[in-house]
């Protein structure tokens, strides 16, 4: 076999393990620890018209008389710490004249006990980050018990001096991993020269670093998320390329959380919950499975429709076809490491129902540009080779049309999390549009779409037909949709 002919095999068998392994994910269970390598479609953070949600009020605590300024940071707070979360599906608005911000976001996805207490107390928490010289605290307690901890040590940096916070895995002194996983944070420079002071004066045995509250043998700074002590690392070396990392008993979930709250930001003034409530989804229980099933059958229809009105094109075309729909989910499910899980709403589940569309059109103008070349006597080769000459232009006029429309769509009224979304959020914000609304899934999921169009409908089609062609018992003209020779 030579290797023009063992194309069809390799891409065949690249589009079939892609699609399994979007569908199921890949994951390594060790004991009570499970490590994802690939996310799978239970990744998928379902929106609030699919699976319902909560609606909280939130207010400020203590009697504040908030300003318009510090509510809107509050809400722009809010919408950060939504979005490392993973959501683009929810409503963030302010209330000026009551001093109130309203909050919409669905459930977490794959959890079956969804507590919305405890997920609105993480998203109204004030969480602000501060590094301080040596561990030392003093405590106090009311007359009902409560104990109130106070910080003690010199403030070394803030939550702002941090660039960004993201899991990794735990090292100990050697460099080995531990097993546990930590926060690993990239400073900002304004963080860099004095965290690299901070740590020199450690490494010299300075008596402010000393662990006073612990062995006090220890040199150490402390990280503290308001008054809760979060870990305090032994300080071995200096630190002056701007990286830290905060150790702990922390799973991943725990971990990713921190991460979250140190991204978001801290909010202008500590919150209470004012009301809240669940929501049910619009769809109405079952609705998604439903969708879900009529949706495999009519991806399956098409592909028999294709297959019978095209042969062995439409044969290929369903390949194709099935991996433009698993290209789509992976994006959505956060397949590849540096993308996030995104929502898929019912705007979402339009977007790719309209993107498989343009595949099928793609397809078959193909198809017919085959025939027509075949009808004309060409030997094919050239006729295959003409055929997708051809076709390209027209497939890339109406697939560019769709493109713009969606990546206008995704400026006008949408925010992600996910790394192509934060792409194209920068492009737009640098040109002073805005990013925000519900709207863009149904643009983040076509755009998707589409491009996995071009990829798997005019490259990894082209180039399955082609390797096939080369088979002598797939030379007969007759499955190309032209008559034998």
């Amino acid at each position: 076999m030579n290797k023009h002919k063992s194309v069809f095999f390799i891409v065949f068998f690249l589009i079939i393990a892609f699609a399994c392994s979007t569908v199921f994910g890949v994951k390594n269970q060790y004991g009570d620890l499970t490590t994802v390598y690939i996310k799978g479609l239970n990744e998928i953070r379902l929106g609030i018209d699919i699976q319902g949600g909560v609606d909280v009020t939130f207010g400020p605590a203590d009697n504040i008389d908030a300003t318009s300024q510090q509510l809107e940071a509050v809400e722009e707070v809010m919408k950060a710490r939504l979005v490392s979360m993973g959501i683009n599906d929810y409503e963030v608005y302010m209330d000026d004249s009551n001093d109130k911000v309203i909050v919409r976001f669905p459930w977490q996805s794959s959890e079956a006990n969804f507590d919305p207490e405890t997920a609105v107390k993480e998203l109204g928490e004030t969480a602000e980050l501060k590094f301080r010289k040596g561990y030392n605290y003093t405590s106090s307690a009311d007359d009902n018990g409560k104990v109130t901890i106070v910080p003690q040590g010199e403030e070394i940096l803030k939550g702002t001096d941090v660039e960004e916070a993201y899991v990794s895995l735990e090292r100990d002194s050697n460099g080995a991993q531990t097993g546990k996983y930590a926060v690993s944070l990239v400073l900002k420079e304004s963080g860099k020269e004095a965290f690299s002071k901070a740590t020199s004066e450690a490494v010299s045995k300075n008596t402010e670093y000393l662990d006073t509250a612990g062995s006090g043998s220890r040199y150490v700074i402390s990280i503290w998320m308001d008054t809760n002590c979060i870990s305090y690392p032994q300080v071995n070396s200096v630190i002056s390329d701007g990286s830290a990392q905060i150790t702990g008993d922390f799973d991943y979930e725990g971990a990713k959380a921190l991460a979250d709250k140190i991204n978001g930001g801290a909010l202008p003034f500590n919150l209470k919950t004012e009301t809240f409530k669940t929501i049910s989804p619009s769809m109405g229980s079952g609705a998604l499975k439903i969708m879900m099933i009529s949706g495999a059958i009519a991806l399956v229809l098409i592909m028999i429709y294709m297959i019978v009105l095209y042969r062995l094109p439409g044969f290929v075309a369903a390949i194709a076809l099935l991996g433009q729909v698993a290209g789509t989910l992976a994006v959505i499910s956060g397949f590849w490491g540096f993308e996030d899980s995104n929502t898929l709403t019912i705007p979402g589940i339009a977007g790719i129902i309209l993107a498989i569309g343009m595949g099928v059109d793609c397809n078959i103008i193909t198809g017919e540009r085959i025939k027509e070349e075949l009808r004309t006597g060409k030997s094919l080769d050239s006729a295959l080779k003409s055929a997708y000459k051809r076709s390209f232009t027209s497939i890339l006029d109406g697939n560019m049309t769709v493109i713009i429309v969606a990546i206008i769509l995704m400026g006008a009224f949408g925010v992600s999390s996910s790394f192509f979304a934060k792409l194209l959020a920068f492009l737009f914000r640098w040109f002073g549009i805005s990013t925000e609304g519900t709207i863009f899934a149904f643009g983040f999921t076509l755009l998707t779409g589409v491009i996995f169009n071009f990829i798997m409908g005019v490259v990894a089609s082209r180039l399955m037909l082609t390797s096939l062609s080369k088979f002598k018992c797939f030379q007969n003209r007759k499955l190309y949709g032209g008559e034998a020779k």
